[in-house]
């Protein structure tokens, strides 16, 4: 149940019979206040200027032709020419049984598209960090919200697994393989990292065997490529672990590094020098783009291949767009990369479009995010100033939460605490960046996150346990319930409207890739069945109240759970 789509269709249609010019934009909202309506339909006056007539006068036009029969119990002109809309009790009450009965809540996009969204992005040889945490948890939550709604998304972790460096690690393997005589694992993929960049500094043959290796693994020998392979693999490993712990959908199936679209790069760059778009500029290759200016008010020149013939992340994400399009046939692809990638990604994006690589149907956007800072609004670092491994910040996530819930309940089992303690940790960390806005700076703090208070992970779980406790005290369980919901007090019909906001809150969501209004959303949501739980009582209700007012609680607990599950975090049924 949408019910801003469906409110906007009606309007829509009653501004076109009322004289209105196509295309029309109703702009439904919700009120901020309950004495305003339930919604308001903020676009007549806006209309009204462009037919030239009194904004009041053609509201009054709109509501004549308006048809909302059953579904608005008031409607009422207001101001200078908003329209506030009521809607009707028996039509929000029969509305909630089907959402409580319908499978994915009644909820399914009409037009479900292809969808790449590009998120993650680890390199090889490299621990993940802090900075990859937002990319992460950010991407995952869109990813399961735009399945949630019926899309079909394909999910690309862009893993930096090409470079010159790899000449120097697959020398340093070589090295190690042979001193160990054994299979060996990378048990510290930083350590191997910098003793490898040690090596090449200081060893000039072992410098000269690195530089040959690239040239061997970029024309495909068999034993660089192995040795490539077994770099990647043994990454891929220690960062799914990491992605298990987080609770995130990605598999090593989704590995699609910058080395899938390797072949294509020479290719893309003599057609863009054959249509004149790449011009030689002191040996390298330059798309000059009137679009974007230098200091000096000049056409921004971007390399797409240096003068040595090696390519640029320019060139790949060039590839990229066009991989995405004609081999994964997307509709929309969307990069989950921080703000500082914003022109570049505007400028590979703005060449594919120029070349013709992709039709102009075909959706590229950069949902964009803002760094993490510690409390002193800097880079968020360890005590010592050095990069924050992601698996460290994740033990002392279980750490801290581990001592919350001694303190909290002490009466849990070990098995219970067990999966409490992982849930909290664990949805602390990513409620807490997911909550915020994106494009703006996260500041990174323990003690804002791991609260029961406030908009935090667990305050959303506990209102879950919460209401999961009424069943347990009612020795009843939810798919038994039986008679129709009723609204009998304000405090039931608030709960309800904001139930049947749930779609509206996926949609944005889903539209500009902004998981914080989910957060946002199901807080509220938390917040009205707290003033419907304590204004309305529900186990020493008559029937059939009791049972009417227990359906709104199942309803509230399954909206709870599976809004946390879209953002990746779990619940449990006792805390």
């Amino acid at each position: 149940m949408n019910i801003q789509q469906l409110l906007s269709e009606q309007i829509g249609q009653a501004m076109i019979a009322a004289g209105a010019q196509q295309p029309v934009e109703p702009a439904v909202r919700q009120s901020g206040k309950p004495q305003f309506g339930d919604y308001q339909a903020n676009g007549i006056m806006g209309a009204a200027k462009k037919l030239g007539l009194n904004p009041r006068e053609f509201a009054q036009k709109v509501l004549d032709n308006l048809k909302l029969d059953g579904i608005a119990e008031k409607l009422e002109i207001a101001g200078p020419g908003f329209i506030n809309i009521f809607l009707a009790k028996n039509w929000l009450a029969n509305n909630a049984d089907k959402m409580l009965s319908a499978v994915n809540f009644g909820i399914k996009t009409e037009k479900p598209q292809t969808i790449v969204v590009d998120y993650s992005s680890p390199n090889v040889a490299k621990e993940m960090h802090v900075g990859h945490l937002r990319s992460t948890i950010i991407g995952d939550a869109v990813v399961r919200t735009l399945e949630f709604l019926g899309n079909h998304v394909i999910r690309a972790n862009h893993v930096g697994d090409w470079g010159t460096q790899f000449g120097m690690l697959i020398a340093y393997l070589e090295k190690m393989e042979n001193e160990n005589a054994t299979a060996m694992e990378l048990s510290d993929l930083e350590a191997f990292y910098r003793a490898a960049k040690e090596h090449y500094d200081s060893d000039e043959a072992f410098a000269e065997k690195a530089r040959n290796y690239v040239v061997k693994l970029q024309s495909g020998d068999e034993y660089c490529r192995m040795m490539w392979k077994k770099l990647v693999d043994i990454t891929m490993r220690h960062n799914q672990e990491n992605y298990n712990r987080l609770n995130v959908t990605l598999t090593e199936k989704d590995v699609m590094g910058e080395s899938l679209y390797n072949p294509m790069l020479p290719e893309i760059v003599a057609d863009l020098k054959k249509q004149g778009l790449a011009v030689e500029d002191d040996g390298a290759l330059v798309v000059y783009l009137d679009e974007f200016k230098n200091k000096d008010g000049d056409p921004m020149g971007v390399i797409v291949q240096k003068k040595d013939g090696g390519f640029l992340y320019t060139t790949t994400d060039i590839a990229a767009a066009k991989y995405r399009c004609h081999q994964l046939h997307a509709d929309r692809v969307l990069v989950f990369s921080d703000s500082r990638q914003s022109q570049h990604m505007q400028q590979a994006w703005l060449i594919t479009r120029k070349a013709g690589y992709v039709p102009d149907s075909f959706s590229l956007e950069h949902p964009f995010f803002g760094m993490m800072l510690g409390k002193d609004g800097k880079p968020f670092k360890t005590r010592t100033g050095g990069t924050v491994k992601l698996k460290d910040l994740l033990d002392e996530a279980v750490e801290r939460a581990d001592k919350l819930i001694s303190e909290r309940n002490p009466d849990l089992t070990a098995e219970e605490k067990a999966a409490v303690v992982e849930a909290v940790a664990i949805g602390s960390v990513k409620y807490s960046d997911l909550s915020k806005n994106r494009t703006t700076d996260y500041v990174f703090d323990w003690d804002n996150m791991l609260t029961f208070e406030g908009n935090t992970a667990p305050y959303m779980q506990y209102a879950y346990t919460r209401i999961r406790s009424i069943f347990a005290r009612a020795g009843i369980e939810p798919s038994r319930l039986s008679d129709e919901i009723v609204l009998t007090d304000d405090k039931e019909r608030a709960l309800v409207i904001k139930l049947l906001q749930f779609e509206e809150a996926l949609n944005g969501v889903a539209k500009d890739g902004m998981p914080h209004i989910l957060c946002q959303y199901l807080y509220e949501l938390a917040g009205t069945f707290s003033g419907f739980y304590e204004a309305c009582p529900i186990l020493n209700a008559e029937q059939p109240i009791k049972n009417s007012r227990l359906k709104l609680a199942a309803l509230t607990a399954k909206t709870l759970k599976q809004g946390l599950d879209l953002l990746g975090i779990k619940t449990v049924e006792k805390m």
